[in-house]
């Protein structure tokens, strides 16, 4: 009978036990909401050290170089734009197919403090990635999210940008993720 006693207070301290780590573990979770507070969090800090325009320049005449600002492209401050190089071959129509190399890095990251080595395919010739511009029924101009094709409404092919993208105008995975990204990305026209 003690046996039977002393195994069942032992069975019952480990249920115990089991049921701390659980709660535990849930409680070191964070909510979607505190993501999305760290998530603009770490986009204010960033640009907080640069020069930020809230509106689009009306005649859509950008200042551009490196030390230009960055325009907030959406309404609800998804995307931000640095305008580095604009192009002189028009601006893209509806379904296009462009081209673009890129490089960017994790802005939770960088807020930390963290190093980073920027991750992409702009160094990388056998990666060519592409889209239809606007299309977002297909798959492979969607899979990128929005905020990668905001620019082109805005400039002339070729160009190259500086894009701050928050989760929500992100990939599928940024926004699974909550994470905010610091792109330079360059579009052209043809695979080069």
């Amino acid at each position: 009978m003690k046996i039977r006693r002393i195994f069942t207070i032992l069975c019952s301290v480990l249920a115990l036990s089991l049921l701390c780590t659980v709660i535990t573990s849930c409680d070191e979770q964070k909510s979607y909401a505190e993501l999305l507070d760290e998530e603009n969090a770490a986009v204010d800090k960033f640009l907080k050290t640069q020069k930020v325009v809230k509106n689009i320049p009306a005649d859509s005449v950008f200042e551009v170089g490196a030390d230009a600002p960055y325009y907030q492209l959406d309404e609800d401050g998804y995307v931000y734009m640095q305008v580095l190089m604009n192009g002189d071959e028009g601006k893209v129509k509806y379904n296009e197919l462009i081209f673009f190399r890129y490089s960017r890095i994790n802005l939770l990251t960088w807020a930390a403090g963290g190093d980073q080595l920027p991750t992409g395919n702009d160094n990388d010739l056998s990666q060519a990635y592409s889209f239809n511009f606007n299309n977002t029924e297909l798959d492979s101009s969607s899979q990128y999210g929005t905020g990668v094709q905001l620019p082109l409404n805005y400039l002339e092919m070729p160009c190259k940008v500086n894009l701050v993208v928050k989760s929500k105008a992100g990939s599928m995975n940024d926004l699974t993720s909550v994470t905010p990204y610091l792109y330079t990305i360059r579009y052209y026209r043809s695979n080069i």
